[in-house]
């Protein structure tokens, strides 16, 4: 096989036929990308990128156990895999036993599609989007505030194949869309995001009208002291807080009394069947989840909390992690599973809450007597594990509503809240809609979530972002 070999199932099969280990999964993963950016009203760049990683993982079996080597490569040919499988397989004789070692995922029905070229996206996923965005560009500036922002869309065809006969494939497509307006004088400022997988449904200028009117209550300025507030938190803010949440819900580290999810008294155990909200509340995940889809297996580059190179290929299906309130399941390993006597769970990449009443984040303003309204929160930390305590800051607007409507613009603060206990003292739930999660946009963007209502949100102290 020639160095120009491009086609990402040849150079899988072939690392897989390079293989000395007792053990090899192969992950080529092949993104391209397409970008525009803009500020003050006009694109400012554009551009297309391309690009290939490849992960290896050689497994080797001993008297203590089975070690595990992984080594991964960007633009990676069939020129250079021998020297990067006899690097995996180096790294694992060299390790010692893994502690999350399982026998490798045996394949089972190919994906149909596992031979065919990788998909690809260009600029004309924004055919329909740019002649909208400069629509919202002309309004913007006829009305005296400024837009500036980016859209970002990828699609990574990942094909995964194992000396167990594993060889799957799954097609990613990620999109963002992120703006923000402001005043002239950079005074007030408001965000607006969305995802999506094409563009096809997303609306610059529906964005704009929202944002127009969050900088015209922001021409009304309030200070407020630090404190606990009825507070609305939108979608972002709810989807950011569920997804840290799911991050640190691992069933190991709950069994062995490390987390929020851990037994309360000691002696082991988890929370599993516990009530944590009084709200009919669910939390879950689903490959399928329309306008969501995500990989329907394992895909692990590296082994970690919730992950295990291992379980690579192993099935990944709907769960429900809260179900009405009561805990249902924890994130779990094969490993992890035969720790704690939990099911091996997967998680899904992508998270929806649903169970509110169906009012949209306007109705529960209206039904609002006085309360602050967030946009979104940022600079999110965890201050302590034992109840997942988090500290942040809020941005881009936070408004006073009093009687209903919307009366001015308060300054911003940082909190101090732990997800789980807002669950638990949230008193109403509005309409579940697809989200951008503001912080953890980087790494997660598939998420549902309706606007909460709490009425005691701590606002530790005031801060003076903008």
């Amino acid at each position: 096989m020639s160095g120009t070999t491009t086609k990402p199932h040849e150079i899988v099969e072939r690392a897989l036929a390079l293989s000395t280990a007792d053990g090899c999964v192969v992950i080529a993963d092949e993104e391209s990308s397409a970008n525009l950016r803009w500020a003050r009203n006009a694109l400012t760049t554009n551009g297309v990128t391309r690009g290939r990683r490849l992960t290896v993982i050689a497994t080797v079996d001993g008297g203590k156990g089975t070690a595990s080597g992984v080594v991964s490569r960007s633009a990676v040919t069939a020129d250079d895999l021998e020297p990067l499988v006899r690097a995996a397989e180096a790294a694992a004789r060299e390790a010692g036993p893994a502690e999350d070692a399982q026998p490798l995922v045996r394949g089972g029905q190919a994906s149909a599609d596992f031979t065919e070229s990788p998909a690809e996206t260009n600029s004309e996923v924004f055919a329909a989007f740019a002649p909208a965005l400069g629509e919202a560009f002309a309004a913007a500036g006829s009305a005296g505030r400024e837009l500036y922002g980016f859209a970002f869309h990828a699609l990574t065809s990942t094909y995964l194949g194992s000396s167990t006969g594993l060889r799957l494939r799954h097609d990613q497509p990620t999109g963002t869309l992120e703006v923000n307006a402001k005043s002239p004088d950079g005074t007030r400022s408001a965000w607006a995001g969305a995802a999506t997988r094409d563009f096809t449904d997303v609306d610059p200028r529906a964005l704009d009208t929202d944002l127009a009117r969050r900088l015209a209550w922001a021409e009304r300025r309030i200070e407020l002291p630090a404190g606990r507030y009825e507070t609305l938190l939108p979608p972002s803010a709810v989807a950011d807080l569920m997804i840290y949440q799911l991050w640190s819900s691992g069933a190991r580290d709950a069994a062995e009394g490390r987390t929020v999810f851990s037994k309360k008294g000691g002696g082991g155990g988890t929370r599993v069947g516990e009530k944590l909200s009084p709200l009919p509340l669910t939390l879950r995940g689903d490959p399928a989840e329309p306008g969501l889809e995500s990989a329907p297996f394992v895909i692990a580059h590296a082994s970690e909390e919730n992950a295990s190179v291992f379980d690579n290929g192993l099935p990944v299906e709907p769960v429900d992690w809260i179900r009405e309130g009561t805990l249902q399941r924890l994130p779990a390993t094969r490993h992890g599973a035969g720790l704690t006597g939990l099911p091996a769970t997967p998680a899904p990449d992508n998270l929806v809450l649903d169970g509110g009443s169906g009012k949209s984040l306007d109705e529960m303003v209206a039904a609002t007597e006085r309360g602050l309204l967030l946009t979104c929160l940022w600079y999110i930390r965890e201050v302590d594990p034992a109840t997942l305590l988090l500290t942040g800051l809020t941005r881009d607007g936070v408004y006073l509503v009093e009687n209903g409507e919307v009366s001015g613009v308060v300054n911003n603060f940082r909190f101090n809240e732990s997800p789980v206990d807002l669950l638990g003292r949230a008193t109403e739930a509005g309409r579940t809609e697809r989200t951008l999660p503001r912080e953890w946009s980087d790494y997660f963007t598939r998420a549902a979530a309706p606007a909460l209502r709490i009425p005691d949100f701590n606002m530790s102290s005031v801060s003076q972002g903008v």
